[in-house]
């Protein structure tokens, strides 16, 4: 099993540790089909679904005192005709680009992205402070980009 040794500035403090490419790179492949998965099926039964929209999302189960709450309401009003696509769309598209490995950082972005709208959609936590599950996906996300995950047995490995 071949081992690295990674040695970064981090925070303005030098970091060195050893670590395994065999066992990240299975963590990374992981993560990826999981998360993946997770988007994917979010969207797709959005999709299936002729009845969904998130008008009754975006009118009724806002926290009371979250911080933009006039902002939710105010795309019920208008912006339906955009936010219900981009919504089930970008669900579902940026989950089978993670299942693929296919232009996984771009994917990870906008994942990354969608998951930032619905954390301050979700504000005030009702379970913590600053971080959700969505903190939690946005991250993941990140890193995922940030490792370029899709070049692990997935198609980035084959457009790069």
């Amino acid at each position: 099993m071949t081992t690295r040794r990674l040695d970064a500035d981090l925070f303005g403090r030098r970091t060195e540790f050893e670590y395994s490419e065999t066992w990240v790179g299975y963590a990374l492949l992981g993560l990826r089909l999981v998360m993946g998965w997770t988007l994917f099926y979010a969207g797709i039964t959005k999709l299936l679904d002729p009845a969904w929209s998130a008008e009754g999302y975006l009118r009724n189960a806002i926290p009371a005192g979250n911080p933009f709450a006039g902002f939710w309401p105010a795309l019920a009003d208008g912006w339906l005709w955009l936010i219900d696509p981009l919504n089930a769309w970008g669900l579902t598209l940026v989950g089978l680009c993670l299942l693929l490995g296919l232009l996984v950082r771009w994917a990870a972005f906008w994942g990354a992205a969608m998951m930032l709208f619905y954390w301050a959609a979700s504000l005030p936590l009702e379970n913590g402070l600053v971080v959700d599950d969505h903190v939690v996906y946005a991250l993941l996300l990140f890193g995922l980009g940030a490792f370029g995950a899709g070049r692990i047995l997935g198609l980035d490995a084959r457009l790069e």
